[in-house]
């Protein structure tokens, strides 16, 4: 069953909830909550964007919600102005909602005067932009728009994220 569509501020466009961010120091210190504690699940996939400097994994939950685990690779400032704010930290990051139309998003926010950062449009396999927390009440909001898989795309274990074997590993370990 389809979830109902929200109309609100993209007229008409596509848009559903897919997970929620949280960023600490190191995804290990977040694996004893999210994972052990309330029974989250790697169901494989994650790695590292080298060029922002973080490593990322999710986990699904039996109701089909997900949290996204977020670190930051050794010598990035990724999250330093984040981790200032949380007196280093880490919490909620962003909220990610998938649109079935990234270009027709933009355009219709930027209509309306919203502040957008980020438009990444590199890799097909995922497209997006982020609404400025100004904007959110302060609260970081990822528009994206998932491109198709390829049927032998592998999806890492747990162990080989953490051992930065993930998509686009770095080969150093999560300390």
């Amino acid at each position: 069953m389809r979830s109902p569509r929200v109309d609100l501020e993209l007229d008409g466009l596509e848009v559903s909830f897919d997970h929620t961010a949280v960023a600490a120091p190191r995804i290990t210190d977040l694996l004893p909550i999210y994972r052990d504690l309330l029974g989250g699940r790697h169901l494989g996939g994650g790695g590292d964007n080298r060029i922002a400097g973080y490593r990322t994994l999710q986990l699904t939950y039996a109701n089909g919600g997900k949290v996204e685990l977020m670190e930051p690779l050794a010598g990035s400032t990724f999250f330093d102005s984040f981790f200032e704010l949380t007196r280093g930290r880490g919490g909620v990051h962003h909220l990610n909602f998938h649109v079935d139309d990234l270009s027709a998003a933009v355009a219709r926010l930027t209509a309306r005067g919203y502040r957008l950062h980020g438009l990444n449009r590199a890799d097909a396999r995922w497209q997006e932009v982020f609404l400025h927390p100004k904007e959110a009440h302060g609260v970081l909001i990822q528009l994206a728009q998932p491109g198709p898989r390829e049927p032998g795309d592998l999806r890492p274990s747990l162990e080989d994220v953490l051992a930065g074997r993930g998509r686009y590993g770095n080969g150093i370990p999560s300390s």
